[in-house]
């Protein structure tokens, strides 16, 4: 049995009686640990002799005060396991003292026959990009964590970028300032920006870019978690250029670049590198397609889920 608490917080008591009924072997919370409606539904899953486990995507380590203290305290001492979406979450749990098993899973996966690549020749042409131009891509909000305002700056230090150009995809608060240092950077025809795409033509838009950067920026209470960004665009064979921020390096590992967060001057070599090196795309792009199918595709997620879900029963079996 599958409980998501965002769905389900103010149906405690039906799914009191929903459980009781179907009797679960394993109940699986995707909520935080420090979560009231975690609480709730160990509770009760508990209650019908369930296994429990909870899925984290903690990544800073925080210290909490009554009553979600004691709620922590609970989970970990009646959950049987926990999924974490990655490897610092992971270390984050075990430094709160958890001690039972723990497994690193990002929540989603991509489909691989909806994120392929493809021919990209119409869409340049409906959104007026030339066939001659270099695409360094971004999507996604347009705030500063995700070091936007740092992807500008390098790409006016790229050496030969006169067929460059930047495709900003997404919203945020950040529009005016882009605009304004945009201007102060003198990049004129060397950045184009689109509010946003329709969820279905992401890929489509994905193979308009000859590279990806994730610049993101940790800040005292955020840190990268993921980047699901990058994995569409590796399953595109898009190559992708990433900063050392959280989980970042984990899912590029040796299938694209990482740039230490906040270096402006190694982004801007990284992407003139790409620029100028027509095969090491093409290396990195097949790479990061191998990656995804090897870890990040959906049914790959699941399969990794089921696993866990097996050996909880098989410890069922025992008791």
């Amino acid at each position: 049995m599958f409980f998501n608490g965002k769905n389900h917080f103010h149906f405690y008591i039906d799914l009191g009686n929903t459980i009781k009924r179907i009797k679960p072997d394993i109940v699986h919370i995707d909520e935080e640990h420090y979560s009231i409606v975690t609480f709730q539904a160990m509770r009760l899953a508990k209650q019908a002799n369930a296994r429990v486990l909870f899925f984290t995507w903690q990544n800073i380590y925080k210290r909490y005060p009554f009553p979600f203290s004691s709620i922590q305290k609970y989970v970990f001492k009646n959950t049987d396991s926990a999924i974490a979406g990655n490897e610092e979450a992971k270390d984050t749990l075990k430094r709160k003292g958890f001690d039972k098993n723990i497994t690193v899973i990002p929540q989603f996966g991509v489909d691989p026959d909806i994120f392929k690549k493809m021919t990209f020749s119409d869409t340049r042409s409906d959104i007026g990009l030339g066939a001659d131009k270099f695409i360094v891509g971004y999507m996604g909000r347009l705030v500063e964590e995700k070091g936007v305002l740092d992807l500008i700056r390098a790409v006016a230090r790229v050496k030969g970028r006169a067929n460059l150009l930047l495709l900003l995809i997404g919203s945020g608060p950040l529009g005016k300032k882009i605009i304004d240092l945009a201007a102060r950077e003198e990049l004129g025809q060397n950045i184009k920006h689109i509010d946003q795409v329709p969820s279905m033509e992401v890929p489509l838009y994905m193979n308009c870019f000859d590279c990806l950067v994730l610049p993101s920026r940790t800040r005292p209470n955020w840190k990268e978690q993921f980047g699901r960004v990058l994995i569409e665009a590796m399953a595109c064979e898009v190559p992708v250029i990433g900063s050392s921020s959280g989980e970042i390096p984990n899912v590029i590992a040796d299938a694209g670049m990482v740039f230490q967060e906040g270096d402006i001057d190694d982004l801007a070599k990284r992407i003139e590198l790409l620029l100028h090196d027509k095969e090491l795309r093409a290396s990195l792009g097949k790479k990061g397609r191998e990656r995804v199918l090897a870890c990040y595709t959906q049914k790959e997620v699941a399969l990794d889920t089921y696993r866990i879900y097996e050996d909880l029963m098989s410890k069922q079996a025992l008791v």
